[in-house]
């Protein structure tokens, strides 16, 4: 998979919740410096964040009138043990880098 083309959403799939109010584009912003990785496709419906190779994030906000919690989508090409390992690296750099509580919503 190159970085260039845009990665299949796969079932390899661990969330982890944020329990703050902020935008699509300002929790994408967030995580892109927390793992200094760009955002990809910035502008269109789907924008993600490279994590490694195999692994991206991408961002889901409550809808209007919703309360939190911002979800982190982590996926990965491979594997659920691989994405559920860079969703607890991200919480860890989420934390390190901006402070927030990021819950892991799998069993750990």
């Amino acid at each position: 998979m190159t970085a260039e083309t845009r990665p299949p959403r796969t079932s390899h799939l661990a969330t982890l919740a944020v329990d703050i109010a902020v935008t699509k584009l300002d929790g994408l912003a967030v995580v892109a410096l927390s793992t200094d990785s760009p955002v990809r496709d910035a502008g269109t419906s789907r924008p993600y964040i490279r994590l490694t190779a195999d692994t991206w994030a991408e961002i889901d906000i409550p809808k209007f009138g919703e309360p939190p919690p911002l979800s982190i989508d982590v996926y990965s090409a491979t594997s659920i043990d691989d994405a559920r390992r860079q969703a607890l690296l991200l919480a860890t750099e989420l934390h390190t880098e901006a402070g927030w509580i990021a819950t892991p919503m799998f069993a750990v």
